[in-house]
């Protein structure tokens, strides 16, 4: 699971309503399926800690920092966990909705890889969750 939250471009393949999300080294252009651009700065990405943290720059924002963390239960699956700070605080709810679809599109990928036998090749090989 990590190999997917983790790379920042990928985001589009398990996010509803993400139409793209290419990277240009810390700078990530999301575009809703509604042709709207969303600036990021990724923070972070760290494939120890699993963490994967960026900022949304559009202007509608005072301030924001979202977070993603891949934690591995040694049993072939992980919990993802997002959190997110917003001003105005309003947005972070907006955020929010979105991103319970997300983390469910995450949870029905996982499960078909499991069920696949994919999830077990890749904890195999080091890349647990």
């Amino acid at each position: 699971m990590w190999q997917l939250v983790g790379d920042a471009a990928r985001l589009y393949e398990w996010f509803p309503g993400i139409a793209s999300s290419p990277v240009d080294g810390t700078t990530r252009l999301i575009t809703t399926d509604a042709g709207l651009p969303m600036p990021e700065e990724i923070l972070v990405v760290d494939p120890v800690q699993r963490r994967f943290q960026y900022r949304l720059t559009a202007p509608v924002f005072r301030h924001h920092r979202g977070t993603i963390d891949v934690i591995d239960l040694d049993d072939a699956t992980c919990l993802v966990v997002y959190s997110t700070e917003a001003d105005p605080r309003a947005m972070a709810l907006v955020i929010g909705g979105g991103t319970a679809g997300a983390l469910d599109e995450l949870r029905r990928q996982m499960e078909t890889r499991l069920e696949s036998g994919l999830a077990a090749d890749d904890h195999a090989n080091g890349g647990n969750g």
